[in-house]
């Protein structure tokens, strides 16, 4: 294989993971959409998590929410608990940095607000005890994953909304990922602001 055809396989692996997540995960999506769009309405807001790519995913999101998407709108309540570089400094140094979303949670978080926990293992120890402390703040989560969702799937509960990308490429699942947060985006403000 030289290289033009590896970077064309890469777009095709990408194309595929995508389709498949569309396939099998458009159901959950529309669920997380209305979560979230409940949540909004009363009052409630959205903290989201994730680690390295996760963590911008998180932001982006967030930045979305509070600013816009594609259409002008008021700015919703969201929160990236992967901003703040004291708080994150401070919790990694005085405490583990597996709790550094977990204590935010229990000092940010209320019952009715939702988490938006980002790991394509499932597996990051930082956003498992961030969906401990979700719950335990009795916040719904919706959980995006990838492989076979990891720990984080085997966590969530009746009122949870798991997104499992069905590829094994971490790559991939980022690319699914960003394209389901703004599916979520675009589905929120479909709700707000109806249809064209």
């Amino acid at each position: 294989m030289d290289l033009n055809e590896r970077v064309q396989q890469h777009f095709l692996d990408s194309i595929a993971a995508q389709q498949a997540t569309a396939a099998l995960m458009s159901p959950a999506i529309a669920d997380a959409a209305e979560k979230l769009m409940q949540t909004l309405i009363a009052d409630g807001k959205i903290l989201a998590c994730g680690n390295g790519g996760s963590a911008a995913d998180s932001q982006h999101f967030a930045a979305q929410m509070v600013g816009r998407f594609e259409r002008e709108r008021p700015g919703l309540a969201a929160l990236a608990l992967t901003t703040d570089s004291s708080v994150l400094t401070a919790l990694g140094s005085h405490d583990d940095f597996d709790l550094v979303f977990s204590k935010q949670i229990y000092a940010l978080g209320r019952a009715g607000d939702v988490l938006l926990a980002i790991s394509p293992s499932g597996n990051a120890a930082n956003v498992i005890s961030a969906v401990h402390a979700a719950h335990d703040r009795h916040m719904s989560i919706i959980a995006l994953t990838g492989r076979d969702g990891g720990q984080i799937g085997e966590l969530l509960g009746g009122d949870d909304v798991h997104i499992c990308v069905p590829a094994t490429r971490t790559a991939h699942i980022h690319e699914a990922h960003i394209t389901v947060l703004h599916a979520l985006s675009d589905a929120v403000d479909y709700l707000l602001l109806g249809g064209e």
